[in-house]
């Protein structure tokens, strides 16, 4: 049996914060969190003790709801080594799981990285790495009129019977459905979806305020990267980002990388949606943790310079964005506090995937997914269901002899 403690001066459950406490894992989930004065009664006579630097807090295992790759790899290259590759990599961020998101693509390279996909999650995933929680569907029930670096020719309408099929191929494991409910059959299938508890997130879509508030009654409860790839906000239609910001049942994902949207369009969302209206997305893709040069997103060539990917029109396609800047970003640009940071990264996610008695909260019960951070907001540590998957190498300590 694998017991292990972790003491450190703020740990941060989702639900409080406690000062000077420990958090007791055994075999992959959490046994219990509490002060150090709880610590000084038990038994930890077969426990082993990692004590933390005293600037270092704790949080929940965050949890990236929108990323299709990195260090060379993305999920649309259908293959096991592929995904494996991206689980591996997300730790070093403070990701412990993920969605996996495909791209408007054809059919047959839709259905093979969600038959990928399905044959990856069935085992379970693979012990010291991040989940795979399930797919997020990224079109191609999108608008023509605005696909940003997602394939034109591949756009489909949405329909119930392309989506049962996509999802039987996937072996159920689409969670989250990015669309455009604007579009020919598109309120139908939102219908549809909520019914059977699948996410459908408004996104790349053109639609007027009504139709957004028509999506929101069919049962549309998310938006993706806001502000981006949406209709903005005019004084006599308040467009899909009008929407977004002022229905208080969307939860609005947002790339807080600097470049996707101004630092001041984040400190409003911030205002308006509050902690519990938003979650931090990377829409990350294979370039993240490459450097610069050419690369692939789907079929099309992408350039990265610096701090951002785009296509050869200039157009931004995703993201190099790591969470930890996402989380640093977020701090600097809204002044929120890190109770904040875990509701928009942890919380909030796992809550709107229906998973929170499993995860998104250090809480008795629930998988060991943690993440210990330094006062700058950089990641010390990862762990994933109670293994230590990364640790930074000025850490010291014994705290290597705990990776499993």
């Amino acid at each position: 049996m694998e017991r292990l403690v972790v003491k450190g001066r703020n740990i941060y459950t989702g639900r409080e914060i406690i000062q000077s406490g420990f958090i007791l894992m055994e075999s992959g989930f959490i046994n219990r969190v509490g002060t150090d004065t709880e610590f000084s009664h038990m038994d930890v006579d077969d426990t082993d003790v990692l004590e933390l630097d005293n600037s270092f807090s704790i949080i929940p295992g965050m949890i990236d709801m929108h990323i299709h790759g990195a260090s060379g790899a993305d999920v649309m290259d259908a293959t096991p080594e592929a995904l494996r590759t991206i689980a591996e990599a997300l730790p070093s961020e403070g990701i412990t799981s993920f969605l996996a998101t495909t791209l408007t693509e054809s059919e047959e390279l839709i259905k093979k990285a969600l038959q990928n996909a399905a044959d990856y999650i069935r085992p379970r995933n693979h012990e010291g790495s991040a989940e795979i929680l399930g797919i997020h569907l990224e079109g191609p029930f999108i608008a023509p009129e605005r696909p940003g670096a997602q394939s034109k020719e591949h756009i489909l309408n949405p329909t119930l019977e392309k989506l049962a099929e996509f999802q039987r191929v996937s072996g159920g494991s689409i969670r989250q459905v990015t669309m455009a409910p604007e579009r020919p059959g598109a309120i139908e299938l939102i219908k549809s979806l909520s019914a059977e508890g699948v996410i459908v997130s408004i996104g790349h879509s053109n639609a007027k305020h009504e139709e957004v508030m028509q999506a929101v009654a069919a049962g549309a409860k998310q938006v993706t990267h806001l502000y981006n790839a949406m209709s903005p906000i005019h004084h006599r239609d308040p467009g899909v980002v009008g929407g977004a910001l002022m229905e208080k049942g969307l939860l609005c994902e947002l790339i807080v990388d600097g470049i996707h949207v101004h630092p001041l369009m984040v400190q409003m969302a911030y205002k308006l949606k509050g902690k519990e209206g938003l979650v931090l997305v990377t829409d990350a893709i294979r370039a993240k943790c490459l450097g610069d040069g050419s690369y692939m997103l789907g079929n099309q060539s992408i350039q990265v310079h610096h701090d951002r990917a785009v296509l050869q029109d200039g157009t931004l396609a995703g993201s190099i964005l790591t969470m930890k800047e996402s989380i640093q970003n977020t701090r600097m640009f809204t002044g929120c506090s890190l109770d904040d940071i875990v509701h928009m990264t942890a919380v909030n996610p796992a809550k709107q995937l229906n998973l929170f008695q499993r995860k998104g909260s250090l809480e008795p019960g629930k998988d060991a997914d943690l993440v210990v951070l330094d006062r700058n907001m950089d990641i010390m540590m990862t762990f994933c269901k109670g293994k230590l998957v990364f640790r930074k190498n000025e850490v010291g300590g014994n705290a290597g002899d705990f990776i499993g």
